[in-house]
């Protein structure tokens, strides 16, 4: 079993910054899992906010939905399978529970690492409130 634990949501004011963390743990110790960040609201379908993929050729690639270009990143950390996902420039939009996620999604097209049905292991999630 995978164990996936997010940590680092609160309560910013618009503009400010938060750095939210993510380990997946488990039968994790010799595989590398991509992993993703998706958020929700409710009453709305779960949002891809960023993804840290790692394919069976080793490649790796980064994607970013549109809604935070330029002012969310997504890094791995030294240990395995664990990312952070650094937020700038936080809106009020921008509220919502983040889910981190992990999986093993060797060989699929890209837009595949952007779906939340792409991953098995997901946290609890973590709240994030911007205040305006």
């Amino acid at each position: 079993q995978v164990q996936v634990i997010e940590s680092g949501g609160g309560l910013v004011q618009v503009g400010g910054s938060l750095r939210l963390s993510c380990a997946a743990s488990g039968r994790t110790t010799s595989t590398d899992y991509s992993m993703a960040w998706f958020r929700q609201t409710p009453g709305k379908e779960r949002e891809f906010v960023a993804a840290s993929a790692i394919r069976f050729s080793g490649n790796k690639n980064i994607y970013y939905g549109d809604a935070v270009k330029g002012r969310f990143t997504i890094s791995r950390e030294n240990a395995k399978n664990t990312v952070s996902l650094q937020m700038n420039g936080l809106k009020p939009e921008d509220t919502a529970v983040y889910y981190c996620a992990a999986d093993v999604i060797w060989s699929s097209p890209s837009d595949n690492y952007m779906k939340a049905s792409s991953y098995d292991y997901w946290g609890q999630g973590t709240k994030v409130t911007v205040s305006s």
